[in-house]
């Protein structure tokens, strides 16, 4: 049904709108967006409990359950750490990756996080030798 008031027919008012950004892509280089990085992650509980979770910065997200804003899973014990995270590819495969994740029994979680924990400390202690190497060695 066409739009009252207008000259041109549905059909020909959506063929011109291409035509136009098609055109204007051409013309002008517009900013592309920065693509968000997504993250799956766990934060443990005072009580020990383990929460799972997505989010684009998980560093803040934790801050945040910690102030108490979010997840009510967090009204009965605190958030105390953040755990473990790990990269997605976009916004979906976070949302899979998390209910994965969750679907996991806690023991299996536990080996994530120490799994984590252990490549961590690999890094650091690599870092930090390199670094002791470095002061060390005569230039």
């Amino acid at each position: 049904m066409p739009v009252p008031n207008s000259k041109h027919s549905p059909e020909h008012r959506a063929g011109h709108c291409a035509a136009n950004s098609a055109g204007s892509a051409e013309q002008t280089s517009a900013p592309t967006a920065a693509v968000k990085v997504w993250w799956v992650y766990m934060v443990r509980a005072a009580n020990g409990h383990l929460y799972t979770g997505i989010s684009t910065d998980p560093h803040r997200r934790l801050l945040q359950h910690q102030r108490g804003k979010g997840a009510r899973f967090f009204n009965r014990s605190p958030a105390v750490a953040l755990v473990w995270f790990e990269r997605c590819t976009d916004h979906s495969d976070a949302l899979r990756q998390e209910r994965c994740v969750k679907a996991l029994a806690k023991a299996t979680k536990e080996r994530l996080i120490s799994q984590l924990n252990a490549e961590l400390s690999i890094a650091a202690s690599s870092c930090a030798a390199s670094d002791a190497r470095a002061k060390l060695d005569p230039l």
